[in-house]
Order: C-alpha cells, then structure tokens, then sequence
C-alpha cells in the first residue's frame, strides 16, 4: 500500500482502488505549508475526532473532490450542516462495508469538541480490512487494552498511532500498543507540530527498534510503500 504524510496527523493510503485521507490538518499547519492542498486526491475522508487539527480542511477537500467524510454521528451531523454531500456516520463498535474494503471504529481515549467548544462526539480509532491490505489508525489516544479487540478483529500489516506525548501517547505507550495491536511496523504521527510535541526522531526509533518494531517517520509529503 502507498502511504503518503501531509503533516501532524494528516495521511492517506491508496488501498483498494481508492485514496482514503486521515485527518485533513494542512492549511493550519505551518510545517505543511509546501503541501497544495488543492491538489490531495480523496475518495473517503476520515475523521477521527473534532478537534480543529484534526479536521481542518475536510470540507473544502470534500467538496472539491466529492469525497464521502466518514466520522462519529456528531461529526457526520455537523459535515451535513456545513453543506458536504457526501457523508457516512460511523459510531465505535459499528463497522461499513465500502467499495475500497470494510471499516470497523474503535474508541479512542481522547477528548472531543468542535472550536466553539461544543461537543462532538465519542473520539475514534479505525481499522480497515482491504484486497490490497489491513491497517488501524487509531487518532489522538492515550494507551487503551481496547486495542487489543483490534487484534480480535483483523491481522494488521501496519498501524498508524500518535507518539508526540503530552497530548496523546508518548514512545513508550505506543511500543506498548503496537504489542497490543499485533503488529511490528508503525507509522508514527502527532508530533513536531507544536513545541510541547516536539519528538527526538533518532531516540524514538531506536527505542522501537530494541522491542523489535519498526517506526517509519516520512517527511511531510513523502509516500512510502507499506
């Protein structure tokens, strides 16, 4: 699977014959100010939470592109009201069945509100079974033995997990959930984005490498294949 990272949490996979985009937070993001956000290719959009670097830019790239944003009723509420036309909920513990593969949402042990401060909704994590392969991003989370229902679900090749601390895991808790999740190749996202989240790249690779995990950190609009 082709893998490409726009920045803090922002990623897509190619799997299944479709662009699936993550957590669109480009235009916002003074460390993705390269990235054409004109230009990102999406079939589905999904949304893990309503935190505004999280969701950014997913309406005007919905609306570009026709795009169906999947999220938690909340959010699929409120895309509605902002006038995207496609949009799908998708609640943790439920599962769909796509064109690209089927998708299954996890809680995630995260905070949750839209920047007026109003609540949006229960935070999720998503894994994704597909002809071309399976992958779990969990969003913005603390460490949580729910992950190890993921691993009931689905034989992950890779899973895509925040490690910048503070906010989210840090490198410890995310070689823990990795061990969780079954899997030994992790792409590390929510990091370097704000100083509080600022990672030590080399120390938190090789700190993966000695439990016997790979960590993949693209650069910000590079694609690697997963």
């Amino acid at each position: 699977m082709k893998l490409t990272y726009y920045g803090h949490s922002c990623f897509s996979v190619v799997a299944g014959g479709k662009h699936i985009l993550f957590d669109p937070f480009i235009s916002g993001n003074e460390l993705a100010k390269n990235i054409q956000v004109d230009q990102i290719q999406a079939d589905y959009i999904f949304v893990s939470h309503g935190h505004f670097d999280h969701m950014l830019d997913a309406v005007s790239i919905a609306n570009r592109t026709g795009a169906t944003i999947v999220g938690s009723w909340e959010l699929y509420t409120y895309f509605g009201q902002q006038g995207v036309k496609n949009v799908h909920p998708l609640n943790p513990g439920g599962k769909v069945s796509f064109d690209f593969g089927t998708v299954k949402a996890f809680g995630a042990q995260h905070s949750s509100s839209f920047q007026d401060g109003n609540y949006a909704g229960v935070a999720s994590g998503f894994a994704l079974k597909t002809s071309d392969g399976n992958f779990y991003y969990s969003g913005d989370t603390g460490l949580t033995l729910d992950m190890t229902l993921v691993a009931k679900w689905v034989k992950l090749d890779f899973a895509v997990l925040p490690i910048g601390d503070v906010l989210t895991m840090g490198i410890e808790d995310a070689i823990q959930a990795a061990q969780f999740l079954e899997t030994t190749t992790i792409v590390g996202v929510h990091y370097d984005t704000w100083g509080f989240i600022k990672l030590d790249a080399a120390n938190a690779k090789e700190q993966f490498t000695e439990s016997n995990i790979k960590l993949h950190l693209p650069e910000i609009g590079e694609s690697i294949e997963i």
